[in-house]
């Protein structure tokens, strides 16, 4: 919440009302969408051999390695200053606090549980932009939007027995620190392409992030094998980098309440992943509530603000 109250102080930015030519912006948030699905199995992979702390660190110096290089490849000019505190937010909730908080979390969930927690997102992403942005959409919309959101949460309690544990208090707590860098991003990405935004914040944590891998790499042990080196690769380069690309794109064209109901799809697709990547068993409750969660996407897909 404190990225959140960051972002208040934030200049207002004139913007236009987002508008899905042909559909691509959709399309662009779905891509999104399944970059993000694939996170959490890349995680679980990568702790196989790396500590969370390095995992995290290390998974950021990289994609900002990346996007350094394409903003000074391109010749990229820094943005304005007054752009400067809506990418710190973004910097805070989906660089530092989603990864940390996410693999803090996976060294004791499953990750077809923690998928189902994280289903909570779009919920709280609709929120907060109502709040940061002024978005008001209808009454429908907002139904739908509960009713996924109650699907999820029914799973979740259903899955962990009725008691919260230490693992779900990193989830929730991710949920509000990613959907406030959300919610920064998606506006951000109207007034600027969406690779830069999350670009320049990849590189306004990299004094922080490369100090921070050192000493991490320096505590932990490493053990590389394939799953470990595929799993930190992806989550830098897919999650981290490419998936944010295509997502504040689609943002930005579609607008961030509808966007942010189109991964309601994540973590349906993650329970996919982990059965396939991971060999975890899931319960019959999950066809269910995939069943209740897709229904929901389009009821808000549909729905007018």
């Amino acid at each position: 919440m404190r990225a959140q109250s960051s972002a208040t102080t934030a200049p207002s930015i004139a913007v236009t009302a987002p508008r899905d030519h042909g559909g691509f912006g959709t399309l662009q948030a779905a891509l999104g969408v399944i970059a993000f699905s694939l996170t959490f199995p890349a995680t679980a992979w990568g702790l196989e051999g790396f500590g969370p702390w390095s995992l995290v660190a290390v998974r950021s110096v990289l994609a900002a390695l990346i996007a350094g290089g394409c903003l000074l490849a391109l010749r990229i000019p820094p943005p304005d200053r007054r752009h400067w505190p809506g990418l710190a937010v973004v910097g805070a909730g989906v660089v530092l606090g989603f990864p940390m908080l996410t693999t803090l979390a996976l060294q004791t969930s499953t990750t077809a549980h923690a998928a189902v927690v994280v289903g909570l997102l779009p919920l709280t992403t609709a929120l907060l932009s109502a709040l940061r942005v002024g978005s008001r959409p209808s009454r429908t919309f907002w139904v739908a939007a509960l009713a996924g959101a109650a699907a999820v949460a029914a799973f979740t309690v259903q899955q962990s027995g009725g008691a919260l544990t230490t693992a779900d208090l990193y989830l929730f707590a991710a949920l509000l620190v990613c959907a406030a860098g959300y919610t920064e991003g998606g506006r951000l990405a109207r007034v600027m392409p969406g690779w830069q935004v999350i670009g320049w914040a990849l590189v306004l944590c990299l004094p922080l992030t490369l100090p921070a891998a050192a000493a991490a790499l320096a505590l932990e042990p490493v053990r590389l094998t394939a799953h470990s080196v595929t799993g930190l690769l992806w989550v830098a380069a897919g999650s981290q980098f490419l998936g944010l690309i295509v997502w504040y794109r689609g943002m930005a064209s579609i607008g961030i309440p509808k966007a942010s109901q189109l991964q309601l799809a994540q973590p349906l697709l993650t329970l996919v992943w982990s059965v396939l990547l991971l060999n975890e068993h899931l319960t019959v409750a999950a066809p269910l509530t995939a069943a209740a969660v897709l229904v929901c996407i389009a009821v808000t897909q549909r729905a007018r603000g």
